[in-house]
């Protein structure tokens, strides 16, 4: 019995080590796995990132960005920041792996030098004493060495106090009076919010598109509950505060030499359905010629796209109007017109584009049936390249004088308009005038006076994409507020576009802006107003700061 209990211990041994040896081969199995795939994952980040600088070099190579270049990039982003999340992941479930077995090394990515972080952001610094006797012997002679730093970027919650003005009062034995200092200032009538917190609240409004509805649940969840009906009452508050400076701004604009004009839809909220309203933006913008006057933006509101409100908000204007083809535009550019009629540049972007979509096989499969096969036009590619050479003669001369870019165009860029001129006319003859290459031809060719304007004056652009950009913040913020509530509110969220667009032009912070304006515009006289205008608030800013409290 006694010899038999020990081999039975000996066997229940033997099966333990084997399916402990057998528990190790198999985490270790699963370890090279999950360090293969953690592998896998690396090489396929590091290749979509190649592919993403490969894309972004081309195109700062080759030109602006096309359509399809756009496009191409924003995909190859997404797919970017989707593999580098995976790869992160991989290494972290590697090394869990890893740990459970002593024969498989943990899997570790290579990555770039760390980048600092920005110089403006404010530092925190936690000292950790070194000990004051060695762990191992006990000895307290010890020698201090550089230490090392670790840096962390953290966030610092927003917060919120509630400011008590205390104003004592005093009243005179003699003359029974009573004196007290004056209540301190608020941006809005009756109001109870500083400037900071209207500036954001504006800014998260027309800066951010965030609805006040949005603001107010995240308001509510910080414990500050405030009415819907409250904060509309300090955004119309605001705005009429900030009035003056929009005429300013507005008034600057009128003033330049040459002006860029587009719209965009925006839903209207009306009775019984939506109504499609428009924003127009009116860009002035001379650093493409390196023009002294600095950039602004101008926006209006209407409920419908007559021409009769652009004519209503360029009354008397009669310098240069860049524009697309738009029919709106063209009283203006007859005479009679004010003093004189307005000199038009067409958009040779809106005239590529056209042809670019029958390249485009994208742009070809939208609204086709599933199956059906793209036609993609040589003629268009033809031309399109020849419109491109245009562009790459542009880019080369963008930012130098207007009689710099006058002589390159005379000499380089005129033989290339000349040469599209008559290739024009030669496919117009042999194509149907169904033919989308020939309707794309004929876009340009029913107003060729329009699109050759630049090669006469330098100051003018090849396209109008200085007003696009700006509305490009309009369009994306249509997918969060969803529509315009009411004229006024359209004509309220117009002023402000102006305003934070012009911020952005000039590199200005438009929530410090926002900030700085609504704490001073009360103390300011009429005639220092125009202090508060971006660019001289820019200026002003990176000078004496003594200056902006005299």
């Amino acid at each position: 019995m006694h010899a038999e209990l020990l081999m039975a211990r000996e066997l229940a041994r033997t099966a333990q080590a084997e399916a402990q040896a057998a528990q190790a081969k198999a985490l270790e199995a699963e370890a090279r796995a999950v360090q293969v795939q953690a592998i896998n994952a690396d090489l396929l980040a590091r290749n979509a990132h190649l592919e993403l600088m490969n894309a972004l070099m081309r195109r700062d190579k080759y030109g602006a960005k096309s359509e399809r270049a756009s496009r191409l990039i924003g995909q190859l982003e997404l797919s970017f920041e989707e593999l580098e999340a995976d790869a992160s992941e991989a290494e972290s479930l590697a090394a869990q792996a890893a740990a459970k077995t002593p024969t498989v090394g943990p899997f570790t990515r290579q990555r770039g030098p760390r980048r600092d972080f920005p110089a403006h952001l404010e530092r925190e610094k936690r000292v950790i004493p070194a000990p004051e006797q060695c762990p191992c012997c006990g000895s307290d002679e010890l020698s201090h060495l550089p230490p090392d730093i670790t840096k962390t970027l953290e966030k610092v919650p927003a917060r919120h106090k509630v400011i008590e003005t205390v104003r004592e009062k005093v009243s005179c034995r003699h003359c029974e009076k009573i004196r007290q200092a004056p209540a301190p200032f608020h941006v809005t009538p009756r109001g109870m919010f500083g400037p900071h917190f209207l500036a954001d609240l504006v800014f998260q409004k027309y800066g951010l598109h965030q609805p006040l509805n949005s603001q107010r649940d995240r308001l509510e969840a910080q414990g500050i509950p405030l009415s819907l009906s409250t904060l509309a009452d300090q955004v119309g508050a605001v705005c009429a505060a900030l009035k003056p400076i929009s005429l300013l701004n507005d008034a600057h604009v009128l003033a330049a030499e040459r002006i860029h004009a587009d719209d965009t839809t925006v839903p209207l909220l009306a009775k019984y359905k939506t109504e499609v309203a428009r924003i127009w933006d009116y860009v002035c913008d001379d650093r493409p010629f390196g023009g002294p006057a600095p950039p602004a933006l101008m926006c209006r509101y209407s409920r419908n796209r007559r021409g009769e409100h652009p004519r209503a908000h360029l009354a008397g204007y009669t310098g240069i109007l860049q524009v697309d083809r738009y029919a709106g535009f063209n009283e203006m550019f007859e005479q009679g017109w004010a003093d004189k009629a307005m000199t038009r540049a067409n958009c040779w972007q809106h005239g590529r584009r056209k042809l670019f979509v029958l390249v485009d096989v994208a742009s070809q499969l939208k609204g086709k049936k599933k199956g059906s096969v793209p036609l993609l036009s040589p003629l268009a590619r033809e031309g399109l390249e020849m419109i491109d050479q245009i562009f790459a003669v542009e880019r080369d001369i963008n930012g130098k004088t207007a009689e710099e870019r006058l002589a390159v165009r005379k000499e380089k860029v005129a033989p290339l308009v000349d040469q599209l001129k008559a290739w024009f006319d030669t496919q117009r003859k042999t194509l149907s005038r169904h033919d989308p290459v020939a309707q794309a031809i004929a876009y340009f060719l029913n107003d060729w006076e329009g699109f050759t304007t630049f090669l006469e004056d330098g100051r003018i652009c090849l396209t109008n994409n200085a007003a696009e950009r700006p509305l490009r913040s309009v369009a994306r913020g249509r997918k969060s507020w969803g529509f315009v509530g009411s004229d006024r509110g359209g004509e309220r969220a117009a002023m402000m576009f102006g305003l934070i667009g012009t911020c952005r032009l000039n590199d200005v912070d438009p929530l410090a802006w926002l900030t700085d304006v609504l704490a001073r515009i009360a103390d300011l006289p009429q005639k220092r107003l125009h202090e508060l205008l971006p660019w001289t608030w820019k200026t002003l800013q990176n000078s004496n700061p003594a200056e902006l409290a005299a």
